[in-house]
C-alpha cells in the first residue's frame, strides 16, 4: 500500500516514518508537513493510505479529509480526543491518540488488512461459488469433526482453545482464533472482538456495542468497532 504521512510535527513524522518502514506491505511515498502540501500531492499521485494529523496550521486534517473526492483509507493520528465522533462520521479506519506505540500502530494496520477484500482470480471463482460445500475438520478429543462453513454461527476464543458454534453442533478444539481468522473467507466472516469471529449472514441485528447472531449477543470490541460497523453496513441498499 502506498502511504502518505501528514503531520506538522517533525518528530511525529519521523516516528511514523520509522513505523511504516518496519511493515513490508507499506510503501511511504511522501511525508508532508502540512495539509495543503498533502492535498497538492494527492491530486498528482493518488495513495492508498494516509496517516493524518488533525491540528495543523492553515487547514486541519479534518478539512483536508472533507476536501477529497476520492478518499483513500485514512488513519487519524492526533493528541486530541474530542474529534473522535466527527472522525467516525467521516468513515476513517482508525483513530490513534499520541503518543502512538508501535503495538498500537500495528493494530491500526490490522484493521486496514481486514478491510481489504481479497482479489478473486478466475481460478478462484469455483471456490467462491462452492462456499456451501466448503468445510473444515476440527479435532475434538480424538475425533476429527467435519464442520461446514455455511453452518458456522460464531467462533469464540477460550485461550488456547476455540469454541466453534454451528447451527447443528458445538465443537471445542485446540486452536488459536487468529489462525482460523486467516483461513476463513473474509467476505463471509468478520472478527468483531479479540475473542469472537461471527458469520455475517447469521447477523440478525446490531448496535455500536453488540451484534446478535441468531439469538446470541456478541460484544463488539473497541478496537474492532469501526471495521465491524462498516462491514455490516456495506450491503445495505438504503445507504
Amino acid at each position: 500500500m502506498k502511504c502518505l504521512i501528514v503531520d506538522d510535527e517533525p518528530l511525529a513524522r519521523e516516528l511514523m516514518e520509522a513505523y511504516v518502514s518496519r511493515i513490508e506491505e507499506l510503501k511511504l511515498v511522501k511525508s508532508c508537513g502540512n495539509a495543503l502540501e498533502a492535498f497538492t500531492f494527492i491530486q498528482q499521485r493518488p495513495v492508498d493510505l494516509i496517516f493524518l494529523d488533525i491540528e495543523m496550521p492553515q487547514i486541519t486534517g479534518i478539512e483536508l479529509l472533507r476536501s477529497l473526492k476520492d478518499k483513500p483509507r485514512v488513519i487519524l493520528t492526533t493528541a486530541y480526543r474530542e474529534y473522535a465522533f466527527e472522525a467516525y462520521d467521516l468513515d476513517v479506519v482508525d483513530y490513534m491518540l499520541k503518543p502512538i506505540s508501535f503495538d498500537r500502530f500495528l493494530r491500526g494496520i490490522a484493521k486496514i488488512k481486514q478491510l481489504k477484500q481479497p482479489e478473486i482470480t478466475l481460478d478462484e471463482v469455483n471456490a467462491v461459488e462452492s462456499f456451501n460445500d466448503a468445510y473444515l475438520y476440527l479435532k475434538e478429543n480424538r475425533e476429527m469433526v467435519k464442520v461446514f462453513l455455511k453452518d458456522i454461527v460464531y467462533i469464540e476464543s477460550l485461550r488456547d482453545y476455540v469454541r466453534v458454534k454451528t447451527l447443528k453442533q458445538e465443537v471445542i478444539t485446540y486452536q488459536k482464533i487468529s489462525y482460523l481468522e486467516q483461513k476463513l473467507p473474509q467476505n463471509k466472516f468478520i472478527r468483531v472482538h479479540r475473542s469472537f469471529i461471527i458469520a455475517m449472514d447469521k447477523v440478525i441485528s446490531f448496535t455500536p456495542a453488540t451484534v446478535k447472531v441468531n439469538i446470541i449477543d456478541i460484544p463488539i470490541g473497541r478496537n474492532y468497532k469501526n471495521v465491524t460497523l462498516k462491514m455490516l453496513m456495506q450491503h445495505n441498499v438504503l445507504q
